[in-house]
Parts: structure tokens; C-alpha cells; sequence
């Protein structure tokens, strides 16, 4: 008799002269050595990254698609029997699940609503996966770019938006401070001692040098 420890994050299918006899729970077994085949098949969750698919929206324009799929094996059995390549599968469910939901949406849908991306895929990939004993707990769209000439296009729209709001905020500055100059002139003209006032203040400052201009201020008379 032979032994074999299954860990907690496995499970093992014993096959006896090519049929399935059992499935392996965590823990340690015995099993006769002869004639018998172990297939280990890991149960913790998985990702499946498709990555840059180039597809057309329903207005036709070419945008490309980064989607991932988060995942596990529910049915030792069946992921290991009803396909050669069950990760395949799962890999092909995502390909054809993005391309349906990319065919039939606008590109200004998809730029909009990106949840109604991942919410397209989650359905038929879970459908698909169920076939090879998969159980699918997540279909996420990562990345959606556009073609560079929109790219291109919506990065000056928004820089353009951006140079408008600095120069509103710098109008909105000078009209500020030549506001804040009127008033101070209105102020120096009704009280002109606030100008001798000023005047000493600023005599007060280290290093300033004062002019003083000893001709007469010339009257109206």
C-alpha cells in the first residue's frame, strides 16, 4: 500500500485502470500503488487575465479591452474531466463574453458606465465555466482605451479646461487687487494723514531709504 497526504487547499481524484474510484479529501490516504493514478487538482482562487483585446463597438470605433477574471475550482470531477484544458475554456468564455458586450454597447456607453462592462461579462463567463466545474466570483473590465486620436483628442479638451479655469482664477485676482487699490485710493483721499502714516511705516523697515521732496505741493488757487 502506497500513502499520499492531501493538503487542505487540494483535492485529489484516484483513478484505478483509468476509472475515476474516489476523490481524496484533505488528509493523509492510503491506496493500492498499482494500477492506480493520483491527479491533484488545486482549489484556491485563481485569476485569468485576458489582456489588450482590439474589438469594435457598436458605432464601430477600435478600442481595446484588458478584462480579469477571478475564479475557482468547485468540481474536482468535472474540471478535470470535461475538458482537455478547462482553463482554456474559461479563457475562450471571457474572449466571447467581451466581445458580445463591446459589439453591442457605444463607445460613449462603455467611457460612461464602465460597471455596465464587468456587468455584461459576469452572467455568460459564469454560465460557460459552470460546464468544467468552475465557479466564477468575478468579471472585472481593468483597462478601456479608446484609439490615440481620441486620447489625443480628450486630453487638450482637458487641458483646454483646465488653461480656462487658471486664467478665470488669475481675472478674478487682478479684479481683486485692483479692487483692493480703489478702495485704498478712495480711502487716502478722504483721510490724507493715512498716507503720512503709511509713509512712517514704511521709513520703520531696515534699509529703507526715504526721498523726501521739500517744493511745495501746488494748490488749485
Amino acid at each position: 500500500m502506497a500513502h499520499v497526504t492531501v493538503m487542505e487547499w487540494q483535492r485529489v481524484l484516484l483513478f484505478v485502470d483509468g476509472r475515476l474510484d474516489r476523490v481524496l479529501e484533505p488528509g493523509r490516504h492510503k491506496y493500492k500503488e498499482k494500477r492506480s493514478t493520483l491527479v491533484t487538482v488545486e482549489m484556491r482562487p485563481r485569476q485569468t487575465h485576458v489582456n489588450g483585446q482590439e474589438l469594435l463597438t457598436r458605432d464601430g470605433v477600435s478600442v481595446r479591452v484588458s478584462v480579469v477574471a477571478t475564479w475557482a475550482v468547485s468540481d474536482p470531477v468535472a474540471y478535470t474531466t470535461a475538458s482537455d484544458n478547462a482553463d482554456r475554456v474559461l479563457y475562450t468564455a471571457v474572449q466571447d463574453a467581451i466581445r458580445e458586450v463591446v459589439a453591442g454597447a457605444s463607445l460613449e456607453d462603455l467611457m460612461t458606465d464602465r460597471a455596465r462592462l464587468s456587468d455584461g461579462l459576469a452572467d455568460p463567463v459564469a454560465a460557460r465555466a459552470a460546464t468544467v466545474g468552475v465557479t466564477v466570483s468575478e468579471v472585472r473590465a481593468r483597462d478601456l482605451m479608446p484609439p490615440g486620436e481620441l486620447r489625443r483628442a480628450a486630453q487638450e479638451t482637458l487641458l483646454a479646461r483646465e488653461r480656462g479655469r487658471a486664467e478665470l482664477e488669475r481675472a478674478r485676482g487682478e479684479a481683486t487687487a485692483l479692487r483692493s487699490l480703489a478702495n485704498a485710493a478712495r480711502l487716502l483721499e478722504q483721510h490724507p494723514a493715512l498716507l503720512h502714516l503709511r509713509t512712517l511705516q514704511v521709513a520703520e523697515a531696515p534699509g529703507t531709504r526715504l526721498v523726501l521732496d521739500p517744493r511745495p505741493v501746488p494748490t488749485d488757487d
